[in-house]
């Protein structure tokens, strides 16, 4: 794996963990589908200018190019069918895992939350095999050391199963989904393009439920404008066009372990923005998370043959 794809994909974990404060205060504004489809629809707009800017300096850089006659045009129509797959099946994926965990959210404790909707480290390598995935003893052992550090992370209270957490678990499987979709297109296609139409895919499909579920009031959305432009520009626009270009050609399970560090990022965000302390049970969890992801990254011993 680069060191790149890596940072990338660090980075993005760490918009996720940080966009946790905005959420939470977004939510005091605007209901689930409200927030999650109007931030879904500023993170795409927020991208259009970095596409005709991006696209300007790819222009550039092709002048004077032949042209390739009709092999290239056929190149050019399979691409666009990719990006529009790949763009409309992320989307979906994005905003069936983003809803269920807002809606979760209201009937489970943050910390149960927080653990099972990063049990998509579990879920990932499992689906994985199923797609003929290679999945070394390292990343397993990897995946339960994150386990054991998410673990100690989130959960403080006795762990019971109710109605929201039977849907933080169902986002946790999508959000697997989402995670493999992004592999199998990725490679294929223009990573910020596919992000782009991911979130209008979100936020359109938001809309239905936001207008028949909710009341959105255009000044609940200007006062929590704060929120829903971090949100949006940053943890939509921003951190899943990372993802997509971090995971090119980057094993999913281990991108997976990568990202779930956004628990441990949530937490000192807490504590440094709210002012909530680190307890040293959630101090050992970081640790450990940290240890995960160092121990997935270590390369594997080559045979001889």
């Amino acid at each position: 794996m680069k060191t790149k794809n890596a940072i990338l994909l660090v980075v993005t974990a760490f918009i996720w963990g940080t966009a946790f404060v905005a959420q939470s205060v977004g939510m005091d504004y605007l209901g689930p589908f409200t927030f999650n489809g109007v931030r879904s629809l500023i993170g795409g707009i927020a991208l259009l200018p970095c596409i005709w800017f991006l696209e300007r300096i790819n222009g550039k850089n092709e002048t004077g190019k032949k042209d390739g006659g009709e092999n290239e045009a056929k190149s050019v129509t399979s691409g666009r069918k990719d990006l529009m797959a790949g763009g409309i099946a992320c989307g979906m994926m994005l905003f069936g895992a983003s809803s269920l965990q807002q809606i979760g959210i209201q009937y489970t404790t943050a910390g149960k939350a927080g653990f099972i909707t990063a049990f998509y480290i579990v879920i990932v390598p499992v689906l994985g095999i199923f797609l003929r995935k290679k999945i070394g003893w390292k990343v397993w052992s990897a995946v339960a050391v994150a386990l054991a550090g998410l673990y100690f992370l989130c959960i403080t209270e006795r762990f019971t199963i109710g109605k929201g957490d039977i849907l933080i678990f169902l986002c946790a499987l999508v959000f697997s989904l989402h995670i493999l979709v992004i592999d199998y297109f990725s490679p294929k296609v223009d990573g910020v393009k596919m992000s782009c139409i991911q979130f209008f895919v979100c936020g359109i499909a938001s809309l239905p439920f936001m207008f028949a579920l909710e009341t959105p009031k255009i000044g609940a959305m200007i006062a929590g404008w704060m929120p829903l432009l971090y949100a949006g520009v940053l943890s939509c626009g921003v951190a899943y066009t990372l993802q997509i270009i971090g995971q090119k050609n980057v094993n999913p399970a281990v991108a997976s372990l990568i990202l779930s560090l956004e628990s441990c990022f949530s937490v000192l965000a807490g504590w440094v923005v709210l002012g909530e302390r680190l307890s040293v049970r959630e101090s050992v969890g970081c640790v450990l998370m940290f240890a995960a992801i160092i121990l997935a990254q270590m390369p594997e011993k080559k045979e001889v043959r």
